[in-house]
């Protein structure tokens, strides 16, 4: 993956490790049905990687602004 990736919390963190909760709001997610657009860089993969069991992750098509929702 290059460039930016969207990611969604799908699964609700309550079970989770704190950890892993922790994981989930540094990647800008609160609430199941959240969304993030990240840089796909080594750091955010890894803590996608990290709660990918809670997590869902599509690439961004190039040329696209990141949009303000």
């Amino acid at each position: 993956m290059a460039g930016r990736i969207r990611i969604r919390l799908v699964r609700s963190q309550i079970g989770a490790l704190p950890r892993q909760r922790a994981t989930v709001r540094s990647l800008g997610l609160r609430k199941i049905g959240s969304v993030a657009e990240q840089e796909a860089t080594p750091a955010i993969l890894g803590m996608v990687r990290a709660v990918a069991h809670m997590v869902s992750v599509e690439e961004i098509p190039g040329g696209q602004e990141p949009r303000d929702s």
